[in-house]
C-alpha cells in the first residue's frame, strides 16, 4: 500500500475523516459526530472519533497508517494538542501523529503551500498563521476572555443587545428591533426577550439571527451597518498582527477568509474587510476559501510525508477544490 494519512477534520458540530495516499488518492471518508472534549472529556470524544475513523479505515481495507494529521477544535494551546496527541497515539492508528488546532485545516486548505494567515468566523472567530519553515502565529481564540469578539453567535448577541435598548429607549433608534423578533414571527423584542428567557425558543436558534442582522445592514440601517464594520476591523486586526508575527507584511501573502459568516459573502463586510487590509497590509491577498477543511488536514498530512508528484492537485481535484 505504501505511505498512507489518516486525516482529521474534527469541529464542534462534526468530523470528516479522509485515508489518502502519498499519490493523493483517496482511498476512504467517513463523516461522525461533533467532536467536543471540554463536553464530555477525552476518553469520551475520542471513543465517538473511533467510531468514524474505523469506519474509514475499515472502508481502506487497513487497520493503521503512516500518518495521523489531526486538526481538531479546542485544541487551543500546546498543552491540549499535546494531550489530544497522546490519545490519538494510544489508538495506534498511526507510526506518527501531528494534531493542531482546526482552523490550521481551513488554512492549508486555500494555499498551495503551508503560508499564509486564516481567519475563521463561524460561530466564533479565530485566526492562525504559518510559514514552511514550521513557525505559526495563532490565538487562543476562547470568546471575551481571551479578546475576541465576534462571530456568528457574538454578533447576534450585540444585534440583540441593540434591539432590546432600541425599543426600551435606552439605546439608538434601530430597525433590529423589529427585523429580529420578526424572524420568529414575533411583534416586539420584549416578546422575544421572553422567549429567548423561558426557551421557548431553543437557544441555538439565536445563530437565526446573523443573516437577519446582515439584511437590516444592508438595508441601509446605521446600527447594524456599525456592527458589521465592526466585524470586519476585527477580522482585519487579527489577520494584520498574524501577518506581522510571520515577517510577511512585506510579502504578497493569501489571507484566507473561512467559516460561515465569511464565507456567505455578504458584501458589506467582506468589501470592507478588503478595504481595511489594503490600508493596513497592501499586500495582503484576501480570499473567501469553501473547500472542505479535511482537504487542509490531508494535505498538511502529507506535507510531512514523501509524497509522490502531482499528489496535491490530484487530492484538490478529488475535493473539487
Amino acid at each position: 500500500m505504501g505511505l498512507t494519512v489518516l486525516a482529521i477534520d474534527a469541529g464542534n458540530s462534526k468530523t470528516d475523516v479522509a485515508i489518502v495516499t502519498a499519490d493523493g488518492e483517496v482511498l476512504a471518508t467517513a463523516r461522525g459526530g461533533g467532536f467536543r472534549p471540554p463536553a464530555v472529556g477525552v476518553d469520551t470524544a475520542m471513543d465517538d472519533l473511533a467510531e468514524t475513523v474505523t469506519q474509514a479505515l475499515t472502508a481502506a481495507g487497513l487497520t493503521s497508517v503512516t500518518h495521523v494529521s489531526a486538526c481538531l477544535a479546542n485544541a487551543d494551546f500546546p498543552v491540549e494538542e499535546e494531550q489530544l496527541a497522546a490519545a490519538l497515539r494510544a489508538r495506534a492508528w498511526g507510526t506518527t501523529v501531528t494534531v493542531r488546532n482546526d482552523t490550521f485545516a481551513i488554512l492549508r486548505a486555500g494555499v498551495t503551500e503551508p503560508r499564509g494567515v486564516a481567519v475563521v468566523c463561524g460561530a466564533g472567530i479565530n485566526c492562525v498563521g504559518m510559514r514552511p519553515d514550521g513557525r505559526t502565529a495563532r490565538f487562543p481564540a476562547l470568546g471575551r476572555v481571551s479578546g475576541d469578539w465576534g462571530g456568528g453567535w457574538g454578533l447576534s448577541e450585540e444585534a440583540l443587545w441593540h434591539a432590546a435598548r432600541a425599543e426600551d429607549g435606552r439605546g439608538a433608534p434601530t430597525a433590529l428591533a423589529r427585523t429580529l423578533p420578526a424572524h420568529f414571527g414575533l411583534p416586539t423584542m420584549y416578546a422575544l426577550i421572553e422567549a429567548l428567557h423561558l426557551e421557548h425558543i431553543p437557544p441555538l436558534r439565536r445563530h437565526e439571527l446573523t443573516p437577519v442582522l446582515f439584511a437590516t445592514a444592508s438595508g441601509g440601517d446605521r446600527v447594524a451597518r456599525t456592527i458589521v464594520e465592526r466585524q470586519a476591523e476585527e477580522v482585519a486586526a487579527m489577520a494584520v498582527v498574524a501577518l506581522t508575527r510571520l515577517d510577511l507584511l512585506s510579502e504578497e501573502t493569501p489571507v484566507l477568509l473561512g467559516g460561515g459568516v465569511l464565507a456567505a459573502r455578504h458584501p458589506q463586510l467582506n468589501d470592507h474587510i478588503a478595504h481595511l487590509l489594503t490600508e493596513r497590509a497592501p499586500k495582503a491577498v484576501p480570499q473567501v476559501v469553501t473547500a472542505s477543511p479535511v482537504l487542509g488536514a490531508a494535505l498538511l498530512g502529507l506535507d510531512r510525508v514523501d509524497t509522490c508528484e502531482g499528489a496535491q492537485g490530484r487530492l484538490r481535484r478529488y475535493y473539487g477544490a
